[in-house]
């Protein structure tokens, strides 16, 4: 097999790759701060049990959550495996992510002095007021660099996705390897995630950037 032919037959899974890296972004960022909120819950028993849960979802491989999720219905409950296997992909990458966004967002809200809550509060500020418009554009900037990283480490992670028979890129580029005996997939392999994660750190920086008015 010519180089030509295997980046070709490679890049037919970049997509759904790229399909993995977008919709887990687009769940778990969401999901996160929910997570964070229920984190800092006044109520005990909410944030023991999210706690909790975020040092299971922290404390074990994904490799397992996503074997979990794919094929723990089955083995549990008899349910078929689902057909496409995008939606437990993305399900337990999702779920897995929005565990270590939710501390990085706890980070960034504690780190908020008091002062500036009472200052909103003297002002008139709702407490919804007080977070939307005063708090989470300063978490934002102050969380950039903690979120770009596991967005990065994400794209790396895609690859994982082999271990439940998805045929992205990195599982592909393993099956040709298997067939020709050859390292030269992996290598290929390699580039295209080193190429995915320059554009993201661009696109990130580039963003950490329109945030730089936000000083606090």
């Amino acid at each position: 097999m010519s180089l030509m032919t295997m980046i070709i037959k490679m890049s037919e899974g970049l997509g759904k790759t790229c399909a993995i890296f977008f919709l887990t972004v687009l769940f778990s960022l969401p999901l996160g701060m929910i997570v964070a909120l229920l984190r800092m819950s006044k109520n005990k028993v909410v944030s023991a049990i999210t706690r909790f849960i975020i040092t299971v979802l922290r404390g074990t491989p994904l490799m397992l959550q996503l074997l979990a999720v794919t094929y723990g219905p089955y083995y549990l409950f008899g349910a078929g495996v689902a057909r496409n296997k995008l939606i437990p992909v993305v399900i337990a990458f999702s779920i897995n992510y929005a565990a270590y966004f939710a501390e990085i967002y706890r980070g960034g809200i504690e780190s908020i002095p008091v002062g500036q809550y009472e200052a909103a509060t003297v002002l008139g500020y709702t407490k919804l007021q007080t977070f939307m418009r005063i708090i989470l554009p300063q978490v934002v900037k102050r969380i950039m660099p903690s979120v770009t990283n596991e967005i990065v480490t994400l794209v790396k992670d895609t690859s994982m996705a082999f271990t439940v028979s998805y045929q992205e890129m990195f599982t592909i580029g393993k099956q040709i390897a298997n067939s020709q005996t050859s390292f030269m997939p992996f290598l290929v392999a390699g580039v295209f995630y080193y190429l995915f994660n320059l554009i993201v750190d661009r696109v990130m920086g580039r963003v950490e950037k329109r945030l730089d008015y936000y000083k606090g």
